[in-house]
Parts: structure tokens; C-alpha cells; sequence
């Protein structure tokens, strides 16, 4: 079987409170699919179930260590999803707020590419 790319879609998470890198990987790959649809994946691909896409996530974003990865993929409705994770992205100063558990001042912004691929002869 051969992979083909049907899709890349980028988007980009911020966390502005609470410092979790997690939180602002979740948003971006939920910004990357946001506004979307893949009738592609029945009408071209001849898919019968979207559980049969291959759906690959890259996201870049400060501690990468610190992702927990399947709150992330769990952002994604279909597909056999798999994540890489990577030190990027940007940390911003921002405000600490007591009130929202913040433990620092910093602002997280992370970057995801979406990729969906479909297996043909």
C-alpha cells in the first residue's frame, strides 16, 4: 500500500494562562481543522469510514516534554492518528493573574500541521 496526502492544514494555539503547553498544542490542532470539511475522503478517496484516514500531527511548541499527547490527538474526531511533538514555537511575555493559577508570566504559542493521507494500491 502507498500513502497519499489528501490534506495539510496548519493552525496555530495559544495558551495565555496556566502555562500548559498541552492546552496550546490541543488548540492548534483544533484551529488547523476548524474550518474544514473532507467529502474528498468518500467522493475521491473512496473511503467507506472516516476512521480509515491516516491523520499525522506536527506540532512545534515551547517544553514539548511537558505534552501529554493523547489530549491532544483526543481533539481529532476520526482517523488513525499519530503526533510528533518538537521543541518551537514561541513563549511571549504576557501577565501573571494569581486568580488563574498562573505560575509565571510566560504566554505559550504553539504551531500544528494536520496532514491526511489515505492508503492506496
Amino acid at each position: 500500500m502507498v500513502r497519499k496526502r489528501l490534506v495539510i492544514e496548519m493552525g496555530m494555539g495559544i495558551d495565555q494562562h496556566g502555562q500548559e503547553p498541552t492546552v496550546a498544542a490541543a488548540r492548534a490542532v483544533r484551529n488547523a481543522i476548524a474550518h474544514n470539511a473532507l467529502p474528498g475522503v468518500w467522493e475521491v478517496a473512496g473511503l467507506n469510514d472516516p476512521n480509515e484516514m491516516i491523520v499525522e500531527v506536527q506540532v512545534a511548541v515551547p517544553y514539548p516534554e511537558q505534552v501529554r499527547t493523547d489530549e491532544v490527538l483526543a481533539v481529532l474526531p476520526f482517523g488513525r492518528k499519530t503526533i510528533t511533538v518538537e521543541s518551537g514555537g514561541m513563549v511571549v511575555e504576557g501577565r501573571a493573574i494569581p486568580s488563574l493559577n498562573d505560575k509565571n508570566d510566560e504566554m505559550l504559542i504553539a504551531i500544528a500541521a494536520v496532514t491526511v493521507l489515505i492508503e492506496t494500491d
